[in-house]
C-alpha cells in the first residue's frame, strides 16, 4: 500500500503530474471533478491532487480498508449515488473510480465525480482504469525518483545486498543473508518467518538473527511464543511479545520491550511470509530505515521466492533422477559388481545417462533354473523432462524385453524402435547392452554385449594389458531397420570389465579430453590388482581432478571384476 505519499507530495515534478492528470480525467470522461488519493502506510488515503471537488469532502474519512475487496484486488468501478464510501467523502452523486496499482499492491485511486446521478456507465469505468495503469507507471517511477533522491547514502547498500541476494538458491541461506543485511545497519535483531504449507498452521520461524549474541537466545524464546506475525499486505508497527509467557518475557530482560516493525514477504502476488525488525524502545525507526526495510523485503521476497522454487525443482529433478536409477544392484555369483553415477550441475535438471544391473531368470522357471543377469550403461541426449522421458522407456523396456527372453540384439531392435515411435519427443540414445552368464566350476563369466554408438567397453587383465571389449554399432534412435549383433567375451578371474558414459571420456581441460591419447586405457591399467569398487573411485576421483572446473555432463559406469 505504501507509497511515500507524503514524499511525492513534497515533489514538484510529482505534483505536477498529479495536477496534469486529474485534468485529463476531467477532459476524458467529461466530469465535474476528479482526483488523485494516495494511500498512506497505515491505510489512510490522502489528496494528492484534485480538480473541481468541494472544499468541504472529508477526504480523511476514507482508507483503504473500506474500498472493498473489488477496489483492493485492482478492479475499477462506478457508483450511481452516494452510497458509495468514496462518492460520499467527495461529496458525489455518481463516481468512477480505478485504483492505482504498483507491483500488485494498492497505492491509490484515480475518481471521476459527477453532481448528476448515473453520469457514468462501464466503459468509462474502463476508460480510467486504463487512465490509472499510465499514472501508476508515472507515480512508480516518481516513487524510486524520489526514494533515491531520499537515500543517496543507501545506494550502494541496496546495490550489495542485491548483488548478495541474488548469488544464491539456497531458501535457508537467504533468509539468513536477509538477516544479516538488515542488522545492525536498519535495526538490533531481524527476524523472517515462512508460511506454512499446511492451511490454518501458524507460520514458521525460519530465521533469527541479534546483533548482540547474548541476548539471541532470549529473543528466540520471545518470538517462539509471541503472536503469530501478522498476514499483513502492507508494513506496520508490530507488537507481538505480550502474548508470551511472564517467565519468558522476564528471561528475555529489556528484549521483551523492544519495538518492532513487520514487512510482508511478497512475491508474484502471494505473500511468502513476513520479516520482522525491532530496536530498543528509545531507539525511534527512522522513515529512512523503514522506507530501506521495505525496499529490501521487496527484493528478499523474490530472492526467497526464487530459491524455494529452485529448491523445489531439484527436489522433483532428485526424485525423477532416483525413480530412473535401479534400487540397487543385484550379488552375481563369481563377480564384483561396482556402479557410479554422479549427475552434472547442481541438480536442478535430470541428467540423460543411467546404467542398470538386474537379474533375469529363464521363463522356464523351476527350482534348477539356470540364472542370467544383464546389465545396461546408456546417455540419453539432452536433459530434463524429454531425455527423462527417454531414459525411463529404455530402463523399463530392457527389463520388460528381458524378462520376455529376448536376445540382447533383438532388445536393441525393439527399444530402437520405440524411440523411432516416440517421433519428435524421442531422443538419440547411445546404450551398452550384455548378458551375464555364470560358466561351470566358477571358471568366471561369459558376457555378450552390443555397443550401439557408445564408448567400447574396456578389459583390463591382471598384467595391465587393456582392450577394447566390443566393435561400434549404430546409436539408436536413428535409423529404422538396424540389425545388431553381439561380441562375446570370457572375464575370468582378475580380469576387469569397465563400461562408461562419455561423461568420462569426454572430460575436458582446457583444450585436452581424458579419452584423448588412450587417457582412459592408461587410467584403467594403473588399477591392476585393484577391487571392483576400488577400479570405479579411482576412475572417478581421475574424472573430477583431471580439470579445474566441475564436469558439465553426467558421468556413470560400471565395474565388473571376475572373482
Amino acid at each position: 500500500m505504501a507509497v511515500a505519499s507524503d514524499r511525492l507530495l513534497r515533489s514538484p515534478s510529482a505534483k505536477e503530474s498529479l495536477q496534469e492528470a486529474v485534468g485529463t480525467v476531467r477532459d476524458v470522461l467529461d466530469a465535474d471533478g476528479a482526483a488523485v488519493l494516495l494511500a498512506e502506510r497505515d491505510g489512510r488515503l490522502v489528496l494528492g491532487a484534485a480538480s473541481g471537488l468541494p472544499t468541504e469532502a472529508p477526504v480523511e474519512e476514507l482508507s483503504v480498508v473500506g474500498l472493498g475487496p473489488g477496489a483492493r484486488g485492482g478492479a475499477p468501478w462506478v457508483a450511481a449515488d452516494e452510497t458509495d464510501p468514496v462518492a460520499a467523502a467527495l461529496r458525489a452523486r455518481s463516481l468512477a473510480a480505478a485504483p492505482l496499482l504498483s507491483q500488485g499492491r494498492l497505492t491509490g485511486l484515480v475518481v471521476a465525480v459527477a453532481s448528476a446521478p448515473g453520469r457514468f456507465a462501464e466503459g468509462d469505468a474502463a476508460r480510467l482504469g486504463r487512465l490509472a495503469e499510465e499514472m501508476s507507471l508515472s507515480l512508480e517511477k516518481a516513487r524510486i525518483g524520489e526514494l533515491e533522491r531520499s537515500w543517496r547514502g543507501w545506494l550502494s547498500f541496496v546495490a550489495e545486498a542485491s548483488d548478495l541476494l541474488a548469488g544464491t538458491l539456497d531458501q535457508e541461506r537467504t533468509m539468513a543473508l536477509v538477516a544479516q543485511l538488515v542488522v545492525p545497519r536498519l535495526a538490533t535483531w531481524c527476524a523472517v518467518y515462512t508460511v506454512a504449507d499446511t492451511d490454518g498452521d501458524r507460520d514458521r520461524l525460519a530465521y533469527v538473527w541479534h546483533a548482540d549474541e547474548t541476548h539471541a537466545d532470549g529473543l528466540r524464546e520471545l518470538l517462539a511464543h509471541a503472536d503469530l506475525a501478522p498476514p499483513m499486505d502492507a508494513p506496520g508497527p508490530w507488537s507481538g511479545f505480550g502474548a508470551a509467557p511472564r517467565e519468558v518475557r522476564a528471561a528475555a530482560g529489556s528484549t521483551a520491550h523492544d519495538q518492532a516493525y513487520a514487512f510482508p514477504l511478497i512475491a508474484r502476488g502471494r505473500r511468502i511470509g513476513t520479516i520482522v525488525i525491532g530496536r530498543p524502545p528509545g531507539e525511534r525507526f527512522p522513515r529512512s530505515a523503514i522506507e530501506l526495510a521495505e525496499e529490501l523485503s521487496r527484493r528478499a521476497a523474490l530472492a526467497i521466492d526464487n530459491a524455494r522454487l529452485y529448491s523445489a525443482q531439484t527436489a522433483m529433478s532428485s526424485a525423477l533422477q532416483r525413480s530412473l536409477l535401479p534400487p540397487g544392484v543385484p550379488e552375481i555369483p563369481g563377480l564384483e559388481v561396482a556402479v557410479v553415477y554422479e549427475p552434472a550441475g547442481e541438480g536442478s535438471e535430470v541428467g540423460g545417462d543411467f546404467y542398470d544391473v538386474f537379474e533375469c531368470p529363464e521363463p522356464s522357471a523351476g527350482p534348477a533354473a539356470a540364472h542370467r543377469w544383464r546389465f545396461a550403461i546408456g546417455d540419453v541426449c539432452g536433459t530434463g523432462p524429454q531425455a527423462a522421458a527417454v531414459t525411463g522407456l529404455a530402463r523399463h523396456a530392457l527389463r520388460i524385453l528381458a524378462a520376455e527372453d529376448m536376445s540382447v540384439p533383438d532388445v536393441l531392435a525393439r527399444l530402437n524402435r520405440l524411440i523411432l515411435g516416440e517421433g519428435e519427443r524421442g531422443r538419440l540414445l547411445t546404450l551398452l547392452h550384455g548378458e551375464i552368464t555364470p560358466r561351470p566350476r566358477r571358471d568366471g563369466v561369459s558376457i555378450t554385449l552390443t555397443s550401439a554408438g557408445h564408448p567400447p567397453p574396456l578389459i583390463l587383465d591382471p598384467d595391465g594389458t587393456v582392450r577394447e571389449a566390443a566393435g561400434p554399432q549404430p546409436l539408436l534412435g536413428v535409423f529404422d531397420g538396424v540389425e545388431f549383433h553381439t561380441d562375446t567375451i570370457g572375464l575370468r578371474r582378475g580380469q576387469v570389465l569397465l563400461c562408461v558414459t562419455d561423461g568420462v571420456t569426454e572430460r575436458r581441460s582446457g583444450a585436452r579430453l581424458l579419452g584423448d591419447g588412450q587417457g582412459l586405457e592408461r587410467l584403467l591399467s594403473g588399477c591392476t590388482g585393484l577391487s571392483a569398487g576400488a577400479v570405479a573411485a579411482r576412475i572417478q576421483r581421475a574424472v573430477r581432478d583431471f580439470g579445474p572446473e566441475p564436469s558439465n555432463d553426467d558421468v556413470a559406469l560400471i565395474v565388473l571384476r571376475a572373482s
